[in-house]
């Protein structure tokens, strides 16, 4: 297991003394003939087996999986908006399209089909009900409650997501420790849990983009050890064309990359937000390849990246596009879409011409939604505006009864599902944000680059789109929330690091004893920061849940009184 002071080691791509002038003169050479200081540009996390950081991996994610599966059928039927996506799920499942049960025909739908696909799939294997429209279906593997079936998608993509930023967190830090960290920070975020637990489509997509981002860390480690074994075999990066560059074939390929593209094509096919972090993503890629080839020497790698990298960019571009379109399968290989065929909407402009004609008529079906939701600006009381949701400024409740009875309380009873993050972990991401603005800037390091600007990507565009006006809501935010989680998690590593060192040094003496105090007394910070995030999330559970409380109880839990309500 790592220790957290080595996950503020220096960074591979912070500035340095020319890699090329490294290459020829420096002395400091490994057996291969290969420079220590560019073997330790190149160098990555360690990815042989490791049974202790699976282990407490296993633990954490055990953790979350039992917090969103017990009980996941309370409460019954149909929560917020899951009045609409678990029946447009089962649509899909019966017919290929979303279905209007009540008038028999096509429901018009402004949002892709994924995330309704993958709700489907829990409904198919557990049961579906609807009794407004006398629907009741066995599950195909287990015939369950049928909330469990249209809520179980989702809490088996947000357990996943916490295994995810677990091994994301311990790449990026090179700690367990703290990677376990920020998988048990979201485990026990009560935004995260909600969403987890309920037939929304925000939880798939913080997950693909999530999972974009692993595979997008991946590539820069494959990048980085192809170039390492390269250098180590004897090539000369200073060569020009192919004589200095790593051998191609296709066991070469920037497969990382390629996965990237399609994992993004899935974030889009559930929610057009995804878009967002299209051109951050490709940002990264471009200044990683260009920091990879720095390292090793290339003399122009700008120039070198824009030659060998872009095309790839493009063709993982090309994959997203594909992977998007695919998830529309089932509207365009049936004949009852929405907009499907030109003989039943004769006003709207479109074609049944063979091929061409179903893909024209799903860009009109796109030009409309998009006008939809470039009008989306009628009033709802649970909206909010992006600069309150880091201050949990307005949640949404997505289920409220007063059941008379059972929780022992003679003055009432209540109970809500309300998503609201966990004060004391939301309450610190600004804080967060600052401080890694200044340890990135003070360390050079592209770890708080990357954090920074995939939050960015899932913040600041609704701050634009709040400029017309628009209708929003708090569970907009939910792809920011690993990166604004690891952005916690790295200040933690600052507080657990010894001050000044990058870890790569001896420290003797007094310096030694000093630094030992100073790691003790960081760690202790950091582990009493995360007890207190557990204590507090316990403290709200019953309204993360909807457990049936003592209305004084529930009361005390709103904090910031009629915001909250």
């Amino acid at each position: 297991m790592t220790s957290a002071s080595t996950a503020h080691s220096a960074s591979a791509d912070q500035p340095q003394p020319d890699a090329g002038s490294a290459t020829t003169g420096s002395t400091d050479r490994t057996d291969s003939g290969v420079p220590a200081m560019v073997r330790r540009r190149l160098a990555t996390v360690e990815t042989r087996l490791d049974s202790r950081s699976w282990l407490a991996t296993a633990v954490v994610v055990a953790i979350a999986a039992i917090l969103r599966f017990a009980n996941l059928s309370h409460p019954p039927g149909k929560i917020f908006d899951e009045i609409y996506y678990a029946r447009d799920a089962w649509a899909l499942v019966d017919k290929g399209v979303e279905w209007n049960y009540k008038d028999g025909g096509p429901s018009y739908v402004v949002h892709p089909p994924l995330g309704k696909w993958l709700i489907g799939l829990g409904e198919w294997a557990f049961g579906y009900s609807d009794a407004e429209h006398g629907i009741s279906v066995p599950g195909q593997l287990f015939t369950t409650a049928p909330e469990f079936g249209w809520r179980f998608s989702a809490a088996l993509i947000g357990t996943l997501s916490v295994l995810l930023l677990i091994r994301i967190g311990r790449r990026l830090f090179g700690s367990t420790v703290l990677g376990c960290a920020a998988g048990l920070l979201l485990a026990v975020d009560g935004y995260h849990l909600v969403l987890s637990r309920t037939a929304l489509l925000d939880i798939f997509l913080l997950f693909f983009v999530l999972a974009a981002f692993g595979a997008l860390v991946l590539d820069r480690d494959a990048t980085r050890r192809r170039w390492a074994r390269a250098l180590e075999a004897g090539l000369d990066p200073t060569l020009r064309g192919r004589a200095g560059r790593p051998p191609g074939g296709w066991r070469n390929w920037p497969w990382w990359r390629l996965a990237t593209g399609v994992l993004l094509g899935c974030a889009f096919a559930v929610k057009w937000s995804a878009l967002f972090f299209v051109p951050v993503f490709a940002l990264l890629m471009l200044l990683w390849d260009v920091g990879a080839r720095r390292s090793a020497g290339v003399p122009r790698p700008w120039r070198a990246t824009m030659l060998d990298g872009f095309p790839w960019m493009v063709l993982a571009g090309v994959l997203m596009a594909v992977t998007y379109v695919v998830s529309w399968s089932g509207w365009l290989l049936s004949n009852e879409g929405y907009y499907r065929l030109a003989e039943r909407y004769p006003q709207a402009g479109l074609s049944d011409t063979p091929i061409i004609g179903p893909l024209w008529n799903l860009v009109q079906y796109h030009q409309a939604a998009l006008g939809f939701h470039s009008q989306l600006d009628d009033p709802h009381k649970y909206q909010s505006w992006p600069w309150q949701w880091l201050l949990l400024g307005r949640p949404v409740a997505f289920h409220w009864v007063q059941p008379q009875g059972g929780c022992g309380a003679a003055a009432g009873c209540a109970e809500e599902i309300l998503l609201l993050g966990t004060p004391l972990l939301w309450w610190s991401f600004l804080p967060a944000l600052v401080a890694l603005v200044w340890l990135g800037l003070a360390r050079r390091d592209w770890r708080a680059g990357a954090i920074l600007l995939t939050v960015a990507a899932g913040l600041l565009p609704w701050f634009w789109f709040a400029l017309d006006g628009r209708t929003m809501f708090f569970f907009y935010a939910a792809p920011a929330v690993p990166f604004l989680v690891l952005a916690v998690v790295y200040v933690l590593g600052a507080i657990a690091s010894p001050a000044g060192m990058s870890g790569t040094l001896p420290v003797d003496g007094a310096d030694a004893e000093a630094s030992r105090d100073r790691r003790m007394i960081g760690t202790v910070i950091a582990g009493a920061y995360v007890a207190l995030v557990v204590i507090c999330f316990a403290y709200f559970y019953p309204i993360f849940v909807g457990l049936n409380i003592p209305y004084a109880e529930w009361s005390a839990r709103m904090w910031l009184g009629n915001r909250w309500i």
